[in-house]
């Protein structure tokens, strides 16, 4: 043994055995008490420890790419009972807390408890908090179960939503054409479905199922491109292939005026009250009110390719416009710029949909080269969120009663998708049209959409509830949601 090893390991042993308070052999004196050493080991006290919280932190980063998919699979009945069961678990093993059964469609971190003040995993002190009383099982219980699990099974079960996948009704719509940048369908307040088949536009009755036509501008050599409702259900708006809007009463079979200005075809209308908003390919958005002479007119140019959507806010405050030079702009009804541009999309943005239950959401989507659904804040102009699609989005529509949206695709799936906002799983998945869904609309009651298609067909599906969504608020600070 090296010598100076062993004269230094002697020297460390006589320092351990010299009593406190007494002179060392060198001179010094312990001037310090001796100190407990407590190793290189820590072990975690397990006491106290709330395993469920713990985890979450740790994972909460790291979800499964498939979470969509195991959303879809709990919307089942025998999925239903897995979440209750494993929420019963996470009480009684983990003591979560949870009281009601989690909705499989809501992001799980919204049911996480969080009373922890530190995201460690483990802790190595104990917890001396005091469990509430609440939580704690009766001596005169006769169920091992505690109260908390006692309620979280007594708490009402909500039926299964099932959409059906089949159509309740399916019409043949000759010459519909397959056109991304056209909008050739819509749902009147009166419950009256115009299509645009060529150059005549049809009027199918949802309450008689009767057809009639409404106009033939094959006479002038035109064709139709567009056409939009106004609120009360009573005028029709026709926007041509030449460039020309024509207004016509429903009720009468007759056209009222026919408005200039454009110099290409007309793809895009939106009414707001009595005034109407209308998108072209010579890439101006021009304003008019239909009550006065035809020259009075706003001129709105900001896209550098063609309008192919237009939406006005459900306030009536801001229009939300697309183009085929991938800009989403919005509008303010008195300047002639735009207030708000996103340029997040990667091509043509013809799906717009304004939110009718949270103020200034606005949700878009994009051509074949983007597929994505994005989400605006266009109080703050901040991007929300976004998906992939996986196919070209086409159309967009929000439920009237719950915080549920529509999007039909085209390129290449050809689908209909219902999404939950703000969780975006997928609630249902319809398939039956052999080509791009290009067209959509929602019935007056909100319970019903149609879609058609270029394989010239409209089908009608019942996706919507008519429950009115309970997380609905209407604030104090919204001057647009009340009479003043």
């Amino acid at each position: 043994m090296d010598q100076d090893y062993e004269r230094r390991l002697l020297r460390q042993i006589n320092h351990q055995n010299v009593p406190e308070g007494h002179p060392s052999k060198s001179g010094y004196a312990a001037c310090s008490p001796v100190t407990v050493k407590s190793g290189d080991r820590f072990i975690p006290t397990r006491a106290g420890s709330n395993w469920s919280i713990n985890f979450h932190y740790a994972n909460e980063n790291c979800w499964s790419p498939n979470q969509n998919q195991r959303a879809k699979d709990a919307s089942t009945d025998t999925g239903k009972d897995a979440v209750a069961y494993a929420a019963l678990l996470r009480n009684e093993l983990l003591g979560a807390g949870i009281e009601t059964v989690p909705d499989p469609h809501t992001d799980d971190r919204q049911h996480t408890i969080l009373t922890q003040d530190t995201h460690s995993l483990f802790r190595y002190t104990i917890h001396t908090k005091r469990v509430p009383f609440d939580n704690e099982i009766s001596p005169y219980s006769l169920s091992p179960l505690s109260n908390k699990s006692h309620k979280l099974l007594r708490s009402p079960r909500k039926p299964a939503r099932k959409i059906s996948k089949i159509p309740f009704k399916v019409l043949d719509a000759p010459e519909l054409q397959d056109d991304f940048y056209l909008n050739l369908v819509d749902w009147s307040a009166g419950n009256l479905l115009s299509v645009g088949l060529g150059a005549c536009v049809y009027l199918w009755s949802a309450c008689t199922s009767q057809v009639t036509r409404l106009c033939d501008l094959s006479v002038d050599g035109d064709s139709v491109t567009s056409v939009c409702w106004n609120e009360r259900g009573s005028l029709v708006a026709v926007g041509t292939h030449k460039g020309f809007v024509q207004i016509w009463d429903a009720a009468g079979g007759r056209k009222l005026t026919s408005l200039e200005g454009h110099s290409a075809r007309v793809g895009a209308l939106a009414w707001n009250g009595e005034q109407l908003s209308s998108g072209s390919r010579d890439r101006v958005i021009l304003q008019r009110d239909v009550r006065t002479p035809p020259p009075v007119e706003r001129r709105l140019q900001g896209h550098r390719q063609e309008v192919c959507g237009l939406k006005w806010s459900p306030d009536h405050q801001h229009l939300a416009s697309g183009g085929n030079d991938n800009k989403l702009l919005v509008w303010n009804s008195s300047s002639l710029l735009p207030v708000q541009q996103y340029s997040d999309h990667l091509a043509a943005v013809k799906a717009i949909a304004w939110s009718p239950h949270q103020h200034g959401l606005l949700a878009s989507g994009g051509g074949t080269a983007d597929r994505c659904l994005r989400f605006w804040n266009t109080l703050t102009g901040q991007a929300l969120q976004s998906t992939d699609t996986g196919s070209q989005v086409c159309n967009l529509a929000w439920s009237k009663h719950a915080n549920e949206l529509v999007s039909t695709h085209g390129y290449s799936q050809n689908q209909i998708l219902v999404w939950k906002y703000p969780s975006l799983t997928q609630v249902a998945k319809l398939t039956g049209h052999s080509y791009r869904v290009l067209y959509l609309a929602v019935s007056p009651d909100g319970e019903a959409i149609v879609t058609g298609a270029g394989d010239e067909t409209l089908r009608f599906w019942n996706v919507f509830s008519k429950t009115r969504c309970t997380k609905e608020s209407k604030s104090v600070l919204n001057l647009f949601t009340r009479i003043r």
